[in-house]
């Protein structure tokens, strides 16, 4: 089903936003850039699942799957635009052959968006053409995620079960394999990774854990083996997710291989600090000791030693919400919006 949200008399001037059914990610993603475009420009576009019924004359896929999915039954009379959030051969056979797949169908594509300059510098080097790739963060909604006033974290807190006199600990993704209780961990989100650090951490600092998403069986059975107490909870609403950072003293990624994730842009906008391995967008936008750390290497010791390293600078109350939440300005949908405007979409209506 197609979502209309504005029409244009300028029938030539049309995109085409294709998203997942499911409300995960790239709905929101495809949502808020077509809703902020259309407050400020005169552009007609739209988004849909099913882009077979298409005729506009930009089509912007939301992921590179779901270009490879749809790409080989679409008209060559429309400019195409892909979303490359992440991916490198190195991840496997399967993502080897995806990679390769997207590398050929390069010629069929007008622009490549990229979050991070991980990712911009990846397909430059493997000959994608330099004027093709252009690098735009993933958004996040600024009006949703507010700094917490002390009543609101307290309130928060206790909805969760956090204990006020220890370190709360975010973990907000989902890390097991499919849809169901998640024992089997997906291993590029890290969850092995997460466990392993945060044994170190234990031993120095009393920490608990919230969790939220799907799929989160491997990390509650690790957490309850090394003997962190934890709460994991599963929003019916995207909107209920701010209550999660307000409860947070620091919010943490441990993945392998990110595009973003939100859960940075979120945090960082609620104004807590973010720890993460060296992937996505966390080498973009962390500043160590400043807005959070991110650690040396992918490794449990090094992820450990970067928590410890924040959770050192919350108890001495140096990292300051208001600094946290200023260095993402630049990634509020409104202004990501007008970058997708101004770079992707506005050069190929010429």
């Amino acid at each position: 089903m197609i979502v209309n949200y504005k029409k244009s008399d300028k029938k030539n001037q049309t995109v085409t936003f294709v998203i997942e059914d499911a409300d995960w990610a790239i709905k929101r993603v495809g949502d808020y850039i077509c809703q902020e475009i259309l407050k400020q420009s005169s552009i007609h576009i739209d988004t849909t699942s099913k882009p077979y019924t298409n005729i506009s004359k930009i089509v912007h896929f939301g992921s590179q799957y779901m270009w490879l999915d749809w790409g080989q039954y679409m008209s060559k009379n429309h400019h195409y635009v892909v979303s490359f959030f992440h991916g490198k051969p190195e991840d496997g056979p399967e993502v080897a052959q995806h990679v390769q797949a997207f590398l050929r169908s390069v010629p069929r594509l007008s622009k490549i968006v990229v979050s991070n300059s991980i990712v911009e510098n990846r397909l430059k080097n493997w000959g994608v053409p330099a004027h093709k790739v252009v690098k735009i963060p993933i958004g996040v909604d600024m009006d949703l995620f507010t700094l917490p006033n002390e009543f609101q974290r307290e309130d928060a807190r206790k909805l969760y079960n956090m204990p006020e006199n220890t370190i709360v600990i975010g973990s907000f993704q989902k890390d097991g394999v499919g849809w169901g209780d998640g024992m089997l961990p997906k291993l590029i989100k890290g969850p092995d990774i997460l466990l392993d650090a945060l044994k170190i951490v234990n031993k120095k600092v009393d920490i608990s854990m919230l969790l939220t998403g799907p799929a989160r069986g491997y990390v509650k059975a690790g957490l309850k083996e090394i003997g962190i107490p934890y709460t994991h909870t599963y929003v019916e609403e995207y909107a209920d997710l701010t209550k999660c950072y307000h409860a947070l003293d620091l919010c943490l990624i441990s993945s392998r291989e990110e595009g973003g994730p939100m859960a940075l842009m979120e945090g960082m906008s609620s104004g807590v600090p973010i720890v993460s391995t060296p992937v996505g967008m966390a080498t973009d936008f962390i500043i160590n000791g400043e807005n959070g750390a991110v650690s040396e290497i992918i490794s449990p010791e090094s992820l450990a030693d970067s928590i410890l390293h924040v959770v050192g600078l919350i108890k001495k109350n140096t990292m300051e919400k208001e600094r946290i939440r200023s260095s993402i300005e630049q990634c509020s949908w409104p202004v990501v919006a007008k970058k997708h405007l101004n770079y992707v979409y506005s050069p190929l209506f010429k």
